[in-house]
């Protein structure tokens, strides 16, 4: 009996020597096949010819109902309109490619949580979209973004794993062995 507990033990502490290279790795990887070009066509609506031009979608997605008001006439738009509509198209750009790369992905992750969020909030306030709940046996809002975050704060809690900018900073502010 020790001997088959032994093995056991050997074989999980392989799986988790494994796992500190995987997971990170395999959740940086499960974003980019699932949500990298969701975040960046997304953000593509959002341009009119430059980064600092709002198209009229930018201004329907994120102030939905004050574009409506308007009759999506960007021109409309407030400075605090133009500001959040502007950095939100920045961050999502540049979150999903640093988490792409693996770039202080960290603080990546984090900004994503955030901006999932915020998503959510505008999905359900702007849209009209429901919420939902958990636990009902149903896909609904809340499902989906719930596991989004879990994948973010896999990657705020591991990092970005062995295959990533971040580790190969990491090895080079290491002190050398002498």
């Amino acid at each position: 009996m020790h001997a088959l507990v032994s093995r056991y033990t050997t074989a999980l502490n392989s799986l988790d020597r494994m796992s500190d290279f995987m997971v990170p790795t395999l959740a940086r990887l499960t974003f980019v096949a699932v949500l990298l070009f969701y975040y960046w066509n997304s953000a593509m609506l959002k341009i009119d010819g430059s980064i600092f031009s709002a198209s009229a979608g930018a201004f329907g997605q994120i102030f939905p109902k004050a574009a409506e008001e308007v009759l999506w006439d960007v021109s409309q738009m407030n400075i605090f309109q133009r500001l959040v509509i502007f950095f939100g198209t920045v961050a999502e750009f540049v979150l999903p490619a640093l988490i792409l790369v693996g770039l202080l992905t960290r603080l990546a992750a984090l900004g994503m949580i955030g901006f999932i969020w915020v998503q959510t909030i505008v999905d359900i306030t702007g849209h009209g979209v429901k919420l939902g709940s958990l636990f009902d046996n149903t896909l609904t809002l809340v499902d989906q973004r719930v596991m989004w975050t879990f994948l973010m704060l896999v990657l705020v809690f591991k990092g970005a794993g062995a295959l990533s900018v971040d580790a190969l900073f990491r090895k080079r502010a290491e002190p050398a062995i002498a």
